[in-house]
């Protein structure tokens, strides 16, 4: 395990002076890397899309009084190495079961697209006794907007990442109402703008927008799989808050 103390003051990382990192192996062989904060009860952390486990530390901390928190790195970002092509649910959840079994964790809490991977795991994963579960997008009845995914891909593979976050954005309505009368070329130009400004204040351990870009695509696949399981998730037999 290392010990890292932040080049700078940069993004989540500022209200942290010091953590520590380890890794695990997952059942494929995977990397999945974290980074650990406090002293207490174990208690694993994951991420949501356009996230890495940094987008959490300030949360981390300040439960660090009380717990020992694990910020778990999803595949393809940070810590964490690389999504598989036949890639689902049953990944993330062998991922986290590695993590459950070192850590000895039995207490989880998962934001978004990371608190659907924590609903799928606790169906089958007896060590998770205490989940807390914010804002999981689950879809019901086709909710999920995903039209614009095959524009979102073919712009990734082409490199205009930019332009992809634009589809996304636009895609699943998540920015403000003037978004849609602002001509796309300015949104694309404001975006690179953005981007630039981010990487030239990153330090080496921060996770930017532009590497997190092509996660994307593996979000929308998760909230897809889970299409229509909310019976199933009745079933669960943890403590879910």
């Amino acid at each position: 395990m290392n010990t890292i103390a932040p080049e700078d003051q940069t993004q989540a990382d500022a209200a942290v002076e010091r953590y520590s990192t380890g890794s695990v192996v997952s059942k494929d062989g995977t990397i999945i890397g974290y980074r650990q904060v406090g002293n207490g009860p174990a208690v694993i952390l994951l991420h949501g899309a356009m996230e890495s486990a940094q987008s959490h530390m300030q949360v981390a901390q300040a439960l660090a009084d009380r717990f020992t928190i694990y910020l778990p790195d999803r595949r393809g970002r940070g810590l964490s190495g690389p999504y598989r092509e036949d890639h689902s649910i049953e990944t993330d959840v062998q991922d986290m079961a590695a993590l459950l079994a070192k850590t000895g964790a039995h207490d989880v809490m998962g934001v978004s697209s990371g608190a659907i991977i924590w609903l799928q795991a606790a169906l089958t994963l007896p060590a998770i006794r205490k989940a807390v579960i914010f804002e999981p997008p689950l879809p019901i009845n086709g909710s999920l907007p995903t039209a614009f995914m095959q524009r979102y891909d073919t712009e990734i593979e082409q490199g205009e990442v930019a332009a992809a976050l634009v589809s996304a954005m636009k895609g699943t309505q998540m920015g403000p109402p003037i978004f849609n009368v602002i001509p796309r070329t300015l949104l694309e130009r404001l975006t690179t703008a953005m981007m630039a400004s981010e990487e030239k204040k990153a330090g080496s351990q921060d996770v930017t927008m532009r590497m997190l870009a092509p996660t994307l695509h593996y979000d929308f696949q998760l909230a897809t799989e889970v299409e229509g399981a909310l019976e199933r998730f009745k079933g669960i037999r943890a403590e879910v808050l």
